[in-house]
């Protein structure tokens, strides 16, 4: 998810003659990370396609939403705009803040992984100028990183994964009145949890899901993507990339070993493909957590 037009609350910042984009980037697993620096400025976020975490690095104690007027930011303080909600911000004096913006994507996988949660059943509460300490530090750290240096931008992705799943342990709760039709049953969806973990060296196919569920491979996919958020093979390529993270982190086994233990065909396709996902090789990903 780069600083494309998708990420409606990055664009309003840059188009705003106040705000000043001191850096960004693409960290990689859909999520994007900036520094902004802004000043006596007003902005309407119109119903984001995605979410947005931010904390006030400095300044702030004049910003304000229209909808709660008395009550202001500070350094630290965080906010949680979730995706598909309006949120109007006013700016008096000086405000510098870090955002970090996350897909519906990673949004549904944390539901299924951290949650054992339906995406569809589950939603990111709003929240402004919440007092966060060990959030704040992550995102002191992210912003402390050099984000145009590759090693640096690699440990930021580690970063924002950590704000993410924060933020989802801790603001994500049940829908009011959804009821979920049409997708697998949750013991349905524990399985395949289950099973895709225990056999990511091993090549999945559709087929083979879907007869843990006694369904035909064209239901099956429907009533997966319904229940998961994305895609079967997303889900599968995401949970591969996840373990081959960790190895590469926790572990002195060969790339070479670490592209089989994850179910790819060869060390250069699982290069390939990690450096599609995280915009760098496994090697420079393992040096910059040794570093």
């Amino acid at each position: 998810m780069p600083p494309t037009p998708a990420i409606q609350v990055f664009q309003c910042l840059q188009r705003s003659s106040h705000a000043r984009l001191e850096q960004s980037a693409a960290l990689g697993d859909g999520l994007t990370a900036a520094l902004w620096n802004n000043r006596h400025d007003s902005q309407h976020y119109q119903a984001p396609s995605h979410h947005t975490l931010s904390c006030y690095v400095g300044g702030g104690t004049g910003t304000f939403r229209t909808d709660a007027p008395g009550r202001k930011g500070a350094p630290d303080k965080l906010c949680t705009l979730p995706a598909g909600q309006d949120s109007a911000w006013v700016v008096n004096g000086e405000l510098r803040l870090a955002h970090l913006y996350f897909s519906e994507q990673q949004f549904a996988l944390g539901c299924v992984t951290l949650l054992d949660r339906e995406p569809r059943e589950m939603q990111l509460r709003e929240v402004t100028f919440l007092d966060e300490p060990r959030q704040a530090a992550r995102f002191r750290q992210l912003i402390a990183l050099d984000w145009q240096e590759p090693a640096e931008r690699l440990l930021g992705t580690s970063l924002a994964h950590e704000l993410l799943s924060h933020t989802l342990l801790h603001q994500a709760g049940l829908r009011d009145g959804v009821r979920v039709n049409g997708g697998l049953a949750g013991h349905h969806r524990r399985r395949l949890v289950s099973h895709v973990d225990s056999a990511l060296d091993q090549p999945l196919t559709l087929g083979e899901l879907a007869a843990l569920c006694n369904l035909s491979e064209y239901h099956f996919a429907r009533m997966f993507r319904a229940s998961f958020g994305l895609p079967p093979h997303q889900y599968v390529l995401a949970r591969r990339m996840a373990r081959a993270c960790a190895l590469l982190r926790g572990s002195r086994l060969a790339v070479g070993d670490i592209a089989l233990a994850c179910g790819f065909a060869s060390a250069s396709h699982f290069s390939n493909r990690f450096r599609q996902a995280l915009g760098a090789s496994p090697i420079s990903y393992r040096a910059a957590f040794l570093g």
